[in-house]
């Protein structure tokens, strides 16, 4: 264990706010101390004990639940006590203040504080307890902080999956797979003469492509939990009048934007949280696109954070008017916008008002859609089109686990390694020198996933992202 981790801590572990009830959580080894100061008596390892939450006058703070459970059998591994009050603010910064209080108290007997070194916990360290002391691996760390933050039901039951272990279970058959070829590899290196006989006996080609499909299938399923937790950023982007804020309007199912005949009604970034089959998209309506005298200050302002959102999205959707694309200057205008979205992301060509315009809705066979903002029909096509350019594919979603783009970046370099590795096998000159180190680093990126491997900064940034009190 770290020696920062030594010492005891405490905070609420509870959301901000009133609520019927609220809990202090306390961590780290010798909390037996505290027992006595604070509920009067000593505790029952895992059993609810009801009265009151003393003062340092010995009155009662309040009436609860005391929770006790010694180490190693606790979330954390270490001695964990638990105090369920009732849940308001005032009250439990009370308790907090009079567990640190009572931690600093000379003990009757030895003169010496009752738990010298008790402290506020930082962001995430109980969770971090709980991994660095062999409680979760870091993937299951992870799932906690997913399970707590999901947007959607999906993802909510994804989370569940990796925090019970499935996304552990999938990462531990692979680092199986690979530790046994690289095992093979290895052992082979002592017997130069033989290696390539001794290789081609053990079938080490066949080891290799099997764990690469393996590999694909894990990487699929880590892409689209990934999916599933992170959402996809779409911003709705076009001329001005064309109805976007009426898309917005119309996908977000709520009267989210305002809509006008007015030319540059929208001069801000609009953004809307959506569900499509349990996938969470975030979409922003942006300020109409155009240049001219008309333009003043604020609108040209909304104009420059349009673009930006635009080069920072996961993909645009390129509003049109379908009543004005017969005309040339309004076409032209299309196509100078079109010509300035960035190539990297992914633009979906949305003809817009597919109903006065008198055009049948649906998908394109390139991929573009022909709607009416206004009437919906065709946004359904609209919402297919945008699954498939995320990759989701709704027949997996009940098998998914919840993942993250590090896990997803971790499982790429993953299978860089073992197609060099593929190549070097079948080179006209096998270097085994060289495949034994291609496998071991992909053992190594395999382990940044639960934390086998995993430098101090990594792990840090990590339970950063977690809230107080977990």
């Amino acid at each position: 264990m770290l020696p920062r981790h030594d010492e005891p801590i405490v905070a609420v572990a509870t959301a901000p706010g009133r609520g019927a009830v609220g809990i202090v959580r306390l961590s780290g080894r010798g909390l037996e101390a505290l027992h006595a100061p604070l509920l009067g008596r000593r505790l029952a390892p895992r059993h609810a004990h009801y009265g009151p939450f003393r003062a340092a006058d010995g009155s009662a703070l309040d009436h609860g639940l005391a929770l006790w459970f010694p180490a190693p059998h606790s979330y954390t591994g270490e001695d964990v006590l638990e105090l369920q009050a009732h849940g308001g603010p005032v009250l439990l910064q009370l308790l907090l203040q009079r567990c640190l209080e009572a931690a600093a108290e000379p003990d009757p007997q030895s003169g010496r504080p009752r738990l010298p070194g008790l402290r506020l916990a930082r962001p995430g360290e109980f969770t971090e307890r709980a991994f660095l002391n062999g409680k979760l691996d870091l993937a299951q760390a992870e799932a906690v902080a997913d399970l707590i933050d999901a947007s959607t039901e999906a993802a909510a039951r994804s989370a569940a999956r990796s925090l019970a272990g499935a996304f552990s279970q999938a990462v531990g058959a692979l680092h199986e797979a690979l530790v046994q070829l690289r095992l093979l590899v290895e052992a082979t290196l002592d017997f130069p003469e033989e290696e390539i006989d001794v290789l081609r006996q053990a079938d080490a080609a066949g080891q290799l492509e099997r764990l690469q499909a393996q590999l694909a299938e894990v990487l699929a399923r880590t892409r689209q939990g990934a999916l599933l937790r992170e959402g996809l950023h779409v911003v709705i982007a076009g001329q001005p009048n064309a109805g976007k804020s009426s898309l917005l309007n119309a996908l977000a199912q709520a009267e989210v934007a305002i809509v006008t005949p007015i030319a540059g009604t929208t001069r801000d970034v609009v953004q809307q949280a959506i569900q499509i089959e349990g996938v969470p998209l975030h979409v922003i309506d942006t300020a109409g696109l155009r240049d001219g005298a008309e333009v003043d200050e604020v609108e040209r302002l909304g104009i420059e954070r349009a673009w930006q959102r635009i080069a920072q999205a996961d993909a645009v959707l390129f509003v049109h008017d379908l009543t004005r694309a017969h005309e040339p200057a309004y076409a032209q205008a299309d196509a100078t916008i079109r010509a300035r979205l960035p190539e990297k992301v992914p633009v979906i060509e949305v003809w817009n008002k597919a109903d006065a315009a008198g055009v049948e809705p649906g998908e394109d066979a390139d991929g573009g859609v022909r709607l009416s903002a206004r009437s919906g029909a065709g946004l359904q096509a609209l919402r297919q089109r945008l699954l498939r350019l995320a990759g989701w594919d709704g027949a997996t979603a009940e098998g998914l686990y919840s993942a993250r783009q590090r896990h997803v970046e971790a499982l790429r370099r993953v299978q860089a390694h073992l197609q060099a590795a593929e190549r070097l096998l079948h080179g006209p000159a096998p270097a085994l020198e060289l495949l034994a180190e291609e496998l071991r680093l992909a053992q190594e990126a395999l382990g940044t996933l639960t934390g086998a491997f995993g430098a101090d900064e990594l792990l840090g940034a990590i339970f950063a992202r977690f809230c107080i009190g977990k």
